[in-house]
């Protein structure tokens, strides 16, 4: 495996190659009497901006990471890297994937590494395995010093197998070695002294760095956005002629191979009908029709960094009244919540506001009824439609670190009281959605309704409730400039999960109309989702998929 890094061009726009001759594009690969290639499916993003390199900022990473270290902090940071691992009883294994803590100080996408970084000296080294001509032949080769030296701006490379003996060499009496966790602390056989190996003060400092992305890391999530957004295109353009949820997949993930991008963020989610409920759904292969939405939420990786992008489709290549009214409900959560973002918002404000345009929404279908937004708010009941969190921060991983604070939920892993739902159920939320219990909604609504919120994420009440989390050791987090986050609504009509903790609970049960219900189980739910950078004065969309119902159907069904 080699490192693969990249530049972002002094001047990029969504879509650069249409109408140009780039080296993907059908004007470069022949005449008509051609079979049919994955480009033909959507416009490709131009091949030179996304293949372009340049070095992995190792040294800005890791300067940003020693900034967040306690002031007295003194000695070595060390993180191993991952190596290959094989399946139980086989000979076979998963692909390799490089830790991402290791990766965001180096750069090294392959096996067998090690970092160290001399505080003192700010002296990073990134230190690789020697490969054997024999392990060549089987399986390849790895990057060279010289090789790496040009692709990453690190101090040093060395080979691995000298990293104990420089550790030793370069330890100070009273020093301290910083690891990740207690497993991964070198084996040294002779130090100089007593050595400390510090296993708290790293891992926050390194999620604390990860949270503001830098330049390079902004522009392989653009990348991973530019190549999703056109697999998204060219799923969309073939839909009509599709049978089977497993196509999407396929078409999705075989466009992405083609241009570079061999591995998915997450796996990919293709449910119709009423699987388009489960927010984890993975199956994806049952047929679409008769069903009349198709959720497709998939995501590929450029580089090691994410991208995650949702859409709904109409399966039949148009909306029924009910799918339409649903599928505007959730658009304009989306579109309301995507332009309130900037620089000092609260994100947990977003989601609220996404709470009550639902509640208007389905208020005006008769969806629910026998009360007003504030008082359906109150009780939470709204979370029986939109059961999860508005988004995540994405990077490295899909579901980004955040650093001290949470972008939504507190320290514990919930917005508040666990009630309603038992534990068993809470423990998902960790995952790539998190659970938004009916309870926990409620309590937000108070303490922004107490402390004369005003529902832009900036009001004196929303300042006095992140103050108040704060001290309490949780935190919801304020947007800031470099930070990636999704922005993901939804309504869905699980039927099992709605009937066990809504309908057949008296306080919530009064709102919601079970009559009016009969009519949209089958659509299953609708999710939009797009990745959006904060800058200085507001954001940047970095997704580009149709989701216009007008954009939508014009894809499907071109004239």
């Amino acid at each position: 495996m080699s490192l693969m890094l990249f530049k972002l061009p002094k001047a990029h726009k969504k879509n650069s190659s249409s109408g140009s001759s780039s080296p993907t594009s059908p004007a470069t690969r022949g005449n008509n009497k051609r079979s049919a290639s994955w480009t033909d499916y959507g416009t490709p993003p131009n091949a030179a901006w996304l293949h372009e390199k340049i070095k992995f900022p190792a040294k800005t990473h890791v300067t940003k990471v020693a900034s967040k270290l306690p002031p007295t902090a003194n000695g070595i940071i060390y993180l191993p890297g991952a190596e290959d691992k094989y399946y139980e009883d086989s000979d076979q294994g998963p692909a390799f994937r490089q830790r991402r803590h290791f990766y965001y100080l180096t750069g090294a996408n392959f096996p067998g590494c090690a970092v160290t970084y001399d505080l003192h000296k700010d002296h990073l080294i990134l230190w690789i395995p020697y490969t054997d001509p024999r392990t060549i032949l089987w399986y390849g080769r790895t990057p060279t010093l010289e090789e790496v030296r040009a692709s990453t701006d690190v101090d040093e490379v060395r080979y691995v197998a000298g990293v104990n003996r420089y550790i030793c060499a370069s330890l100070t009496p009273g020093a301290s070695i910083y690891v990740l966790h207690p497993d991964q602390a070198p084996q040294l056989e002779s130090p100089k002294g007593v050595v400390q190996i510090d296993t708290h003060s790293l891992r926050p400092a390194i999620e604390n760095a990860r949270v503001v992305k830098t330049d390079y890391e902004i522009a392989q999530i653009r990348r991973a956005n530019a190549v999703s957004s056109a697999a998204h295109r060219a799923a969309l353009s073939r839909l009509s002629r599709l049978g089977n949820e497993r196509e999407l997949e396929a078409i999705f993930a075989g466009y992405c191979i083609a241009q570079g991008a061999h591995t998915q963020a997450y796996p990919i989610i293709a449910g119709a009908g009423p699987a388009a409920s489960t927010l984890h759904y993975d199956s994806n292969n049952a047929p679409l029709k008769p069903h009349q939405f198709v959720v497709l939420d998939a995501g590929c990786e450029w580089n090691c960094y994410a991208s995650d992008i949702t859409r709904t489709y109409p399966i039949p290549g148009s909306f029924s009244v009910e799918a339409k009214a649903i599928y505007h409900a959730v658009l304009r959560m989306q579109r309301e919540c995507v332009e309130r973002i900037k620089p000092g918002v609260v994100y947990s404000s977003l989601h609220l506001h996404a709470c009550k345009v639902a509640i208007e929404e389905l208020l005006r279908l008769g969806i629910l009824h026998n009360g007003t937004k504030e008082e359906i708010l109150a009780r939470g009941t709204i979370a029986g439609f939109f059961p999860h969190g508005l988004g995540h921060h994405v990077g490295l991983e899909v579901h980004d670190v955040s650093g001290r604070e949470r972008l939504l939920l507190d320290s514990k892993g919930s917005l508040g009281p666990a009630g309603g739902v038992k534990s068993a159920r809470c423990r998902l939320s960790p995952s790539k959605r998190e659970l938004v219990l009916p309870e926990t909604l409620a309590v937000m609504f108070r303490d922004e309704m107490k402390e004369g919120g005003g529902g832009d994420g900036q009001g004196k009440g929303v300042v006095q409730m992140q103050k108040a989390k704060r001290s309490a050791g949780g935190g919801r987090q304020r947007l800031e400039e470099g930070m990636v986050v999704t922005v993901e609504p939804g309504i869905y009509f699980c039927k099992e999960y709605l009937r066990a903790y809504f309908l057949d609970v008296p306080y919530h049960a009064h709102f919601i109309n079970k009559k009016a219900l009969e009519q949209y189980w089958d659509l299953g739910g609708v999710r939009i989702e797009d990745d959006i950078l904060v800058t200085k004065t507001g954001y940047e969309n970095l997704t580009d998929v149709p989701r216009e119902i007008e954009e939508v159907l014009k894809v499907m069904n071109p004239s």
